[in-house]
């Protein structure tokens, strides 16, 4: 697997949890901080790659990474969080032509996935690509053009709205579905993600006696 040139991968761990009671990046998950999960399956593929955060002194066990230019930090561009500006913090920050956004709650989150989302789009000339699944769209597991999404994407929070596809009907989408998303990435789990404590020890318990096969190796 190659990177494409013009690839930012954007990590967002911006986000409020308050279900989870403490900050989703930094909550311990099979003996590191889970966003480690995200940095680690994803950076290999980014031609730049970014965390949008509201701790960033939180995050200090990055510092390395920051320093030798690996990553970035960016802070929301609102003062009020929400999904749609979330969206929006992640695509301005970019300054690549093609953005993924990845939640960094997300256990198993797929480059593979990323790199079938962004040939779609180069292919067929869309603005976005995003799977879609019987639960409804995935826009954090997701990629979008910055040129044409950017200036939506900013519309529609001024106009007041706040759903991280709230704008997809003003764009070009290309649409993965279930077979599309199973074709990218045969192992499954791409979604599933811990909003709770609860819930991301069952994920952990599942890892740790084999229910759920942990995924180390990627395609190339």
């Amino acid at each position: 697997m190659s990177k494409s040139g013009n690839l930012t991968i954007v990590l967002q761990a911006g986000g409020e949890s308050r279900r989870m009671g403490r900050s989703k990046a930094t909550v311990p998950f099979l003996g590191e901080p889970l966003i480690w999960r995200g940095i680690n399956r994803l950076l290999p593929l980014a031609d730049e790659f970014i965390i949008t955060t509201n701790e960033p002194q939180n995050l200090s066990f990055l510092n390395d990474l920051v320093e030798l230019g690996k990553i970035r930090l960016v802070t929301d561009a609102y003062e009020q969080r929400g999904a749609l500006r979330g969206v929006y913090t992640a695509i301005n920050a970019a300054s690549k032509d093609f953005v993924a956004l990845v939640a960094c709650d997300m256990i198993f989150p797929s480059r593979n996935l990323l790199s079938a989302e962004l040939a779609a789009m180069m292919d067929e000339g869309t603005d976005a690509a995003v799977p879609k699944t019987q639960h409804g769209y995935e826009p954090f597991h997701a990629v979008y053009r910055r040129s044409t999404c950017l200036p939506v994407v900013y519309a529609a929070v001024e106009a007041g709205e706040i759903k991280a596809n709230a704008w997809f009907d003003r764009v070009r989408v290309t649409e993965f579905d279930s077979e599309a998303v199973a074709k990218a990435e045969p192992r499954g789990g791409c979604f599933i993600n811990a909003n709770t404590p609860e819930e991301l020890a069952e994920a952990e318990r599942k890892i740790l006696e084999g229910v759920m096969s942990e995924r180390k190796e990627f395609g190339a």
